[in-house]
């Protein structure tokens, strides 16, 4: 399946398309010196949100498809030079709306978890 949202996105800032299905989407973030918030190399929490949020739009992947509302949880925190994948599934569809539910690890362990409800309007927004 071939990504059809988000085609500009700095992926180097917000994930590598790893798994693309329908209604699913795994993405990869390796954090690095950009990223960073402090001099112990903690990761902006805005990094890992830019991944989950990307990741939920790649699982629905539609041309259109923009955030409308989000909620997420970070877990443990994250530092520079980890590895992190998101996996995002849509829950449930119900006309142009989708609800999609993200985890993102490193590893095994779970730093973060949301909820998206996105929109697929029928032209882009800025149309």
């Amino acid at each position: 399946m071939q990504l059809r949202t988000h085609l500009e996105i700095d992926r180097s800032l917000s994930g590598e398309i790893v798994e693309l299905s329908k209604n699913y989407a795994k993405l990869r973030l390796r954090t690095d010196d950009r990223m960073v918030a402090d001099q112990w190399g903690l990761i902006h929490g805005g990094f890992i949100f830019s991944l989950a949020d990307f990741c939920a739009m790649a699982a629905v992947n539609e041309a259109n498809v923009v955030l409308a509302q989000a909620s997420i949880k970070f877990l443990k925190p994250v530092k520079v030079g980890d590895e992190l994948l998101a996996e995002g599934r849509v829950e449930r569809s119900e006309g142009k709306k989708r609800w999609v539910k993200v985890e993102v690890k490193r590893g095994e362990e779970k730093v973060a978890e949301g909820e998206f409800f996105c929109l697929v309007p029928e032209k882009h927004v800025l149309s």
